[in-house]
């Protein structure tokens, strides 16, 4: 086990450069922190490339490290990796998946469009995962699927289902090539979502907080829902809206 007590140290500070975006996607890896992440990405073989540790923290003992590599630091090392104001003292470095072969044979998708909030992100990862879906699809605009508050809001389902970047448009040309209906999500030119009988196959295409979903992708949906309003409020959280739409999808 090595130890770390510097903060010049040259891995310290590689492993500060994973808390941006270039980076991520330079080194195809990216960094996660506390007890639960670490613990589910530790579950997938050959996911994590090593864990870090501050020195005055405990591991539970049902973590099963394998072969993987661990670091100890300092707390004041553990303090500059975190973006939380409460640090748990562990961390790991893991692999970007570069493709996934599980999408090839899945059936059920969310297809996410230019989403930038990371919470609503991160709360949608986490969502399609309980509710069974196959993978999820984030296309341009959208936040990095690997930013620490979209990690930390999935809670840890990055690692239970494929979530990758991907060009919308061709997905949702590729997903009706194989008879899975696309349904996007709109106001006008909509029909309400109960409306709708899928079958066991689907796609659900959301869209952006302020501008919902980019017209021409929902030019080549299969059709096009919207959840009805009986209250004040204009509209419904993305996040919220996605939840509702995917079980009635998948249950109906």
């Amino acid at each position: 086990m090595k130890y770390i007590q510097s903060l010049q140290n040259p891995q310290v500070k590689q492993w500060k450069k994973l808390l941006t975006k270039k980076e991520r996607d330079r080194t195809g890896t990216f960094i996660i922190e506390g007890f639960h992440l670490v613990e589910e990405a530790l579950k997938q073989e050959d996911q994590v490339i090593e864990v870090i540790v501050s020195e005055n923290i405990g591991v539970p003992s049902r973590f099963d490290f394998g072969t993987v590599s661990i670091t100890m630091i300092t707390d004041d090392i553990a303090k500059s990796l975190s973006e939380t104001e409460t640090p748990q003292g562990i961390y790991a470095v893991c692999r970007q998946p570069k493709t996934d072969a599980r999408l090839d044979n899945g059936k059920t998708f969310l297809l996410i469009d230019a989403v930038q909030d990371p919470g609503n992100l991160g709360t949608m990862i986490r969502t399609a995962d309980a509710a069974g879906i196959d993978g999820v699809i984030v296309g341009r605009g959208s936040v990095d699927i690997y930013n620490s508050k979209v990690l930390r809001s999935a809670q840890g389902s990055h690692f239970h289902l494929p979530v990758i970047c991907g060009e919308l448009s061709e997905w949702i040309d590729r997903l009706k090539e194989k008879q899975i209906p696309v349904y996007g999500t709109a106001l006008e030119g909509a029909v309400v979502y109960s409306e709708t009988l899928p079958g066991k196959s689907f796609a659900l295409l959301v869209g952006n907080e302020g501008s919902g979903v980019n017209k021409e992708l929902l030019s080549q949906t299969t059709a096009n829902l919207y959840i009805p309003i009986y209250g004040k409020s204009e509209s419904l959280n993305v996040a919220v809206a996605a939840g509702i739409l995917l079980y009635y999808l998948q249950n109906s």
